[in-house]
């Protein structure tokens, strides 16, 4: 068998795939793949000139090369061509990647493999992306992709703004954060739909934390708010804050 197979499975771990996921991707079977994989069947020539078009690689580096130990070079190269082409680019984490992104998120070389996008309108900055699922932070809808710019230290974050946070404890959330006066080692995280109560969570225990700077949404999916809804919006917003007020002095 060529070093081929192994190249594979090696390329599919670094993207985070699942075979299936893959082989979609390359539009064969996932029983095929996993042939290919387990070295039972030798990749076609077509299948592989696709990974090479997906992965910016020659066919030769497929077919002679142990990409595994050689991953530093490759993930340089993929950063020079990126470099190269002057894209500020914008790391993309969907709701599927978000348990592999808890793991990996500090792994530059996991990092770089994330699909990325770029927006003219953001520059001068560290940014990444993250799809939030759920209706805590309606009117912003489920499904939404969030924007933030990178916050690297917990001090600079500003009450009331919205952030992605990023915790051992929740995962990924996107939440309004309320700095707690009296224990500055705690910070209460708020949704903007009243049916979900505050909670705490130990600065210890937040991994990384990015401002909202832009939300994308798919057209026609923004949700309203009726009269009634934004009036009792608005009465269970004033007791929330009366609540957070007294805890917090």
């Amino acid at each position: 068998m060529s070093i081929a197979n192994t190249n594979l499975k090696y390329l599919r771990k670094l993207r985070g795939w699942t075979q299936e996921e893959f082989a979609q991707k390359l539009r064969i079977k996932r029983s095929l793949l996993g042939a290919y994989e387990e070295e039972r069947a030798e990749p076609r020539i077509e299948v592989l000139e696709v990974v090479a078009d997906m992965f910016k690689l020659t066919l030769d580096e497929i077919l002679r090369k142990d990409l595994s130990e050689n991953k530093g070079s490759y993930i340089s190269k993929r950063r020079a061509q990126k470099l190269a082409a002057g894209r500020a680019d914008i790391p993309f984490v969907p709701v599927k990647a978000a348990a592999g992104y808890l793991a990996g998120f500090a792994d530059p070389e996991f990092v770089d493999e994330l699909n990325t996008f770029t927006l003219p309108m953001l520059s001068g900055g560290d940014y990444r992306a993250f799809e939030i699922i759920g209706d805590s932070m309606m009117p912003t809808p489920s499904g939404s992709v969030i924007v933030g710019e990178k916050i690297e230290n917990l001090e600079d974050v500003k009450t009331s703004n919205t952030y992605i946070i990023v915790s051992k404890t929740d995962g990924i959330v996107y939440k309004r954060i309320m700095k707690n006066n009296r224990q500055k080692n705690k910070f209460t995280f708020v949704s903007d739909n009243p049916a979900y109560q505050p909670y705490t969570v130990n600065a210890e225990d937040i991994l990384e934390v990015w401002q909202a700077q832009m939300v994308i949404s798919k057209a026609n999916q923004q949700q309203r708010w009726d009269v009634g809804q934004l009036a009792n919006l608005v009465n269970n917003l004033q007791q929330q804050v009366s609540v957070l007020k007294k805890r917090m002095n």
